[in-house]
């Protein structure tokens, strides 16, 4: 082999060389590009669902939007600001008889069972009117959201009659249907529904049974649960006759029973 065909053969075997260096240079550029973009949409992709998960974390649920509502959509048989005055009765009555309750409270529910029946029939004679204030002090203790979706149903009965109201509140504090203070069923529109089959008036009520699933009186509930706060009662239930409380002879407890109920209530009355 000449000298001359030998350096031929190694200057082409240099630009083989170069030219491979230079594909393969190329390719780990395009690599690399593709694993810092891969990365950068992964980073954003991380950052994005922080972001998100933040925002729903700071979001308001559906009560505390509720309790901030200024719009409020009261129900039928309401007086007052934002229908918060709810008196049920004879306008004839002379006396009223203010109750106040929290619909999950074991204690409210031993009380209308017992005494619930005699409050019907004197509110039906015109012996006095009730005037009932909703509480939701329980969900707050236990972290719950019945006492406030009772509430909102009980306005979504109230809207529809005073007596579809007073017999649905029964029908949640009764024995059948009323839960352990520890079993939160009344957060569930269904079980609310499932009750309101045991009234008339609510069984198979299509305006009353989407008022509960909307939650059309979420709001008003928070503001029912408000003037419970500002009223200054600390447990339920309470009984008041025109402000002034109504209980057991040399006690401040309730009176519990039906004949606790009318000797308290008949002294009342004279006051």
């Amino acid at each position: 082999m000449s000298a001359r065909n030998s350096q031929a053969n190694k200057a082409a075997a240099r630009e083989r060389l170069r030219v491979e260096r230079e594909r393969q240079a190329k390719k780990d550029r395009t690599r690399r590009q593709v694993i810092v973009g891969v990365s950068a949409v992964a980073v954003l992709a991380v950052a994005g669902g922080i972001g998100y998960a933040v925002v729903q974390a700071n979001k308001p649920s559906q009560w505390e939007a509720a309790a901030k509502a200024t719009a409020v959509t009261a129900p039928k048989n309401t007086t007052g600001t934002d229908g918060t005055t709810v008196v049920i009765g004879k306008a004839s009555a002379k006396k009223t008889l203010e109750l106040y309750e929290d619909s999950r409270c074991p204690v409210c529910a031993t009380f209308e069972q017992a005494v619930g029946p005699t409050v019907e029939k004197d509110v039906e004679a015109g012996k006095y009117r009730i005037k009932y204030v909703g509480a939701t002090f329980i969900d707050d203790v236990t972290r719950g959201e019945g006492s406030k979706n009772a509430l909102s149903a009980l306005g979504a009965a109230l809207n529809v009659s005073p007596e579809a109201f007073l017999s649905y509140k029964a029908a949640l504090y009764s024995a059948q249907f009323h839960p352990e203070e520890s079993q939160d069923k009344f957060a569930k529109d269904s079980y609310l529904l499932e009750v309101a089959d045991s009234v008339p008036a609510l069984k198979n009520n299509a305006a009353f049974e989407k008022d509960v699933e909307d939650g059309t009186f979420d709001a008003w509930a928070m503001k029912m649960s408000k003037a419970f706060d500002a009223s200054g009662v600390k447990g339920t239930p309470t009984l008041k006759m025109d402000g002034k409380p109504v209980t057991v002879a040399g006690s401040d407890n309730p009176p519990m029973t039906p004949e606790q109920f009318r000797t308290a209530v008949d002294a009342a009355l004279k006051g």
